[in-house]
């Protein structure tokens, strides 16, 4: 998670509510209980390398960034100071253990004693936003149950950060997994940390190459604790920017570029966009709403969030749920010697079912 979030894409203009021509087709989608498409959108040409509309400033847009723990949770922030120094909350020692203590109990997110400031600034909006004058008060609200406020204090205090093919070694060593399975239908995997969408476009991408189709056999399931970045997700609609660091032929295949209203993004073809079904997913949760058995699961950047037993609890979850051959995927700077028992590393941060979990 490296970039910094986007807020959501500014809607279409009235009387634009289509998307042009897409490549082949393969059939129409239900429409997304994550939120409609943008309109407005058109193939995106090769002639150079990124045309000048590809990096075109992005119009100014207000609100706050989305956020996950999920394809990473690491929080930034300012003071949340009014001017002259004077915050408008007390907001005590006392009351920031007990926000560490909520998101640990609630998310296994371990917030870092440094991340005082952050706490305050993020959770400050939440007090304006339900009235309470005193972090007392609203925590006070949080342990009484309300579940609607729990996933906007969730929200507000982790940031998703991702790039489109982070992390670029891991996608040849997918490949090679997906043509060693050969004929095996289906070929599940699973974007345990789904963020903005960025890395399970990137899977889905890899697996169309791959085939050289579009119809697979492969079903991808992409999935975050975040309901905000998977909204944004499932539109698949990104600033220009964004997509900048693809090759043409990338943008060209799997991309629309916008027009009118919509200028200065691109949109997922829904070719692609169909390969990926969206759902909200708490890894502390009892049970996963994910079928299995997997062949491929990517976890990355995403226990380095969390302390050590309870990294080892959430693979202990996935080993079952894996094919003997399948792989795990995790980000550069997670390591999981503690876990020997369960998964064996194969180097570049991707790992097997350990012969003792077989």
């Amino acid at each position: 998670m490296d970039d910094p979030k986007r807020p959501p894409v500014p809607p279409a203009k009235p009387g634009s509510s289509s998307l042009s021509p897409a490549g082949s087709s393969l059939g129409s989608r239900p429409a997304s209980p994550l939120g409609a498409r943008p309109a407005t959108m058109a193939p995106i040409r090769p002639q150079s390398p990124l045309s000048s509309s590809l990096s075109r400033p992005l119009p100014p847009r207000g609100g706050a960034t989305t956020s996950s723990p999920s394809a990473a949770a690491t929080a930034v922030g300012g003071l949340g100071q009014r001017e002259g120094g004077a915050r408008e909350f007390v907001f005590t020692s006392a009351d920031f253990e007990r926000v560490r203590k909520l998101i640990y109990q609630h998310a296994g997110i371990s917030l870092s004693p440094a991340k005082q400031d952050m706490v305050y600034s993020r959770l400050a909006r939440r007090l304006r936003a339900t009235n309470k004058n005193s972090f007392g008060d609203y925590l006070e609200m949080l342990e009484k149950g309300n579940s609607d406020e729990w996933e906007r204090f969730v929200n507000s205090l982790t940031t998703n950060l991702t790039s489109f093919f982070r992390e670029p070694h891991h996608f040849p060593i997918f490949a090679e997994h997906l043509k060693k399975l050969g004929s095996r239908n289906p070929i599940r995997v699973w974007c345990s940390a789904a963020s903005t969408g960025e890395e399970p476009y990137s899977i889905a991408m890899t697996v169309a190459e791959t085939f050289n189709s579009f119809t697979t056999p492969v079903s991808i399931i992409a999935t975050d604790l975040d309901t905000n970045v998977l909204a944004t997700a499932d539109k698949g609609v990104y600033a220009m920017d964004r997509v900048e660091r693809l090759s043409p032929e990338r943008l060209k295949r799997f991309f629309l570029k916008g027009s009118g209203s919509q200028e200065g993004y691109a949109a997922v073809r829904p070719e692609l966009r169909r390969m990926i079904q969206f759902q909200q997913l708490n890894l502390l949760n009892a049970s996963y709403p994910v079928k299995g058995p997997l062949d491929v699961i990517f976890c990355r950047n995403v226990m380095i969030y969390f302390d050590k037993p309870t990294q080892y609890k959430i693979l202990s979850r996935f080993a079952p749920m894996m094919q003997e051959d399948g792989l795990l995927f995790a980000g550069h700077s997670e390591s999981f010697l503690h876990a020997a028992d369960i998964f064996r590393s194969l180097g570049k941060t991707v790992y097997e079912l350990s012969r003792r979990t077989r």
